[in-house]
């Protein structure tokens, strides 16, 4: 189905890939709600693995010799809660950031395909939608332990403000980032009930990673941006972007390594921020930052850093439990 929308009838939004399961699957009056909540994009994952990481990063901390595998691994029910939750959560923020930008939305190529700037839904029936998403959320939250589920409700006050900050700084992607790394320290809590420093380091590290791929997300925009006002570290950095992402990239993998080490993780479990490293530099390499197309790619592309990270830390628990026996 490679009909785009607009307010002359129901397609697919513009840079959504064609063919998804959204489109073949769903009803034509289910296509307007999975689009508010980008159902049919790939962005879930990134709110999703700094979740799954602190989650594995907990299990794995302090370990001792002659813990059970099952014991330095992260619980599936953990993991799926976390997984539920980034649904859920990002599609509310995704609803309320389409409400709040619909003006800038129309304005813009790329997205005045979205549901609410091509009239294929109301605000009235968005808003009830966010409302929908976020009790999923609410009832996710509440199965984690007393002290998470505060520890979750604050990142509410930054996925409040944070559609509003492209209005006021050039820096909206560092905002972003404190929001969609908010899992690195739920996960952390959820084991211990506390903030301890592994999770501050994990999070910074986070925050400077999403600074990085929504840089590189934001470049697809920048024309459009520039003629309505939208603000943005794409067009701060500009012709210096390359230069820029190898601070943060390289930045946001020392501090894993330093929060790996502080939680006194095995040394094997640092081969997935090598090979994460061996990504992110083939990113930048690779990078032009005028071809739209494959920015989307390359932003895309951060979902493989994901599952590196994460794969490294499984390994960790591997080698953890059985190293005593080789």
């Amino acid at each position: 189905m490679e009909t785009i929308q607009s307010r002359a009838g129901q397609g697919r939004v513009a840079d959504a890939p064609s063919g998804h399961w959204v489109y073949r699957l769903l009803p034509r009056a289910a296509w307007p709600y999975a689009q508010l909540a980008r159902w049919d994009r790939f962005g879930w994952q990134l709110l999703l693995w700094p979740c799954w990481w602190s989650a594995a990063l907990a299990a794995l901390a302090y370990p001792r010799p002659g813990d059970p595998l099952v014991t330095l691994l992260p619980s599936p029910w953990t993991l799926l809660l976390f997984l539920v939750g980034a649904i859920a959560m990002r599609g509310a923020g995704c609803t309320y950031n389409d409400i709040v930008d619909q003006r800038i939305d129309s304005a813009v190529e790329r997205t005045r395909s979205r549901p609410l700037p091509s009239g294929q839904v109301s605000r009235g029936r968005a808003w009830l939608f966010l409302v929908v998403q976020a009790l999923a959320g609410l009832v996710v939250l509440l199965q984690f332990n007393d002290f998470a589920i505060p520890l979750g409700i604050c990142s509410l006050a930054v996925v409040a403000v944070y559609p509003f900050m492209k209005r006021f700084t050039n820096w909206p992607q560092l905002v972003l980032g404190l929001a969609f790394s908010w899992g690195a320290l739920m996960g952390w809590a959820e084991e211990f009930a506390d903030i301890d420093p592994p999770a501050i380091l994990l999070y910074a590290g986070s925050i400077l990673w999403v600074i990085g791929y929504d840089t590189i997300y934001a470049h697809q925009d920048k024309e459009d941006d520039a003629l309505v006002g939208v603000k943005s570290t794409a067009r701060l950095f500009g012709g210096q972007t390359k230069s820029w992402l190898a601070a943060f990239y390289g930045g946001a993998l020392m501090l894993f390594a330093l929060a790996f080490s502080s939680a006194e993780v095995p040394v094997p479990a640092m081969a997935g921020l090598v090979a994460a490293g061996i990504h992110t530099a083939r990113q930048i390499i690779a990078l032009d930052i005028d071809d739209p197309v494959q920015c989307l790619k390359l932003f895309r592309s951060n979902g493989t850093v994901g599952w590196l990270i994460f794969a490294g830390l499984l390994g960790g628990g591997l080698w953890t439990a059985l190293k005593p026996l080789v």
